[in-house]
């Protein structure tokens, strides 16, 4: 069998073990000293940066990355005077070891995530994390069982969101996403937390490399019941499969059991709403709040 086990779980570092942490919170502070010095409003800033206003709000607070190209256009609009741009070849150094701040039994998935060309998800409980927003992010973790401490769970939170940069890399991975009606129903953290997670899904399922498709209920067959996956294809190598069950992870490389898994996932494609009639429900679970 060629699957690869993960190891028994070991304690977690702290996020500023490395200084990753720290270094993107003074960026992020620099950020947003420098926007409020050339009097911008953090969506002024983000619409001249070609990126969201909620983009600026999490790199000013430290939770997501500033990447080397925003901090290149960033530094001539804020008037910064090559401030940002001298801490770029910091940011690629501190990028490379923030890989390393998931568990350890995260770990190898995290780098083949990072480095994917293709990722394909299916999710039965709950928005999958690359799609979460902070605060549903948040509310997942903070309902964790056992609970977890609050340093944990800012912890988590932060690497959740830094995982999302792969939506900013190019050339883009292919990405599509396979979700049980259930998730859009499950109001995660509350009415409000939930609806701005469906606009998220509405945002994320209108960009080019991503196809959110929506598997509803009353489907009377199904390919599926062991849970959810996902499936990717690091770059140069053979697809792949990750499960987790239980706080239990496997990611499965012998290809006989990946095919079957791709097996299954196209079948549920099948079944589910196209892409743009999945879209049409969200938006029409938003008008009905």
């Amino acid at each position: 069998m060629a699957n690869t086990e993960p190891e028994e779980r070991r304690p977690e570092r702290p996020a500023e073990e490395d200084g990753t942490a720290h270094l993107f919170r003074a960026v992020g502070k620099q950020i947003k000293v420098l926007r409020i010095g050339a009097g911008l409003s953090q969506k002024e800033l983000g619409s001249r940066a070609h990126c969201g206003e909620d983009l600026i709000s999490a790199m000013e607070r430290g939770v997501r990355t500033p990447q080397p190209e925003f901090l290149e256009l960033a530094d001539p609009l804020l008037g910064a005077g090559g401030l940002l741009i001298a801490v770029i070849d910091d940011v690629r150094e501190a990028q490379k070891r923030s890989r390393t701040r998931h568990p350890d039994w995260y770990r190898g998935y995290a780098k083949l995530e990072a480095d994917a060309v293709e990722l394909h998800h299916y999710a039965n409980q709950g928005v999958p994390g690359l799609l979460q927003t902070e605060d549903y992010a948040r509310a997942v973790f903070s309902n964790w069982r056992p609970l977890l401490a609050e340093e944990a769970i800012e912890k988590r939170v932060s690497d959740r969101l830094a995982r999302q940069q792969i939506f900013e890399r190019w050339p883009s991975p292919a990405c599509s996403y396979v979700l049980e009606e259930v998730v859009l129903q499950r109001p995660i953290g509350g009415r409000d937390v939930h609806e701005v997670q469906l606009r998220q899904l509405l945002r994320y399922g209108r960009m080019r490399n991503v196809e959110i498709q929506v598997l509803p209920t009353n489907r009377e067959e199904h390919p599926n019941m062991d849970g959810a996956f996902n499936l990717l294809t690091p770059k140069g190598h053979q697809q792949v499969a990750y499960t987790e069950v239980q706080g239990y992870p496997k990611l499965i490389t012998d290809p006989e059991e990946v095919r079957l898994i791709v097996d299954r996932y196209g079948i549920m494609r099948a079944l589910a709403l196209n892409p743009r009639e999945s879209l049409a429900l969200i938006e029409k679970i938003l008008g009905e709040r």
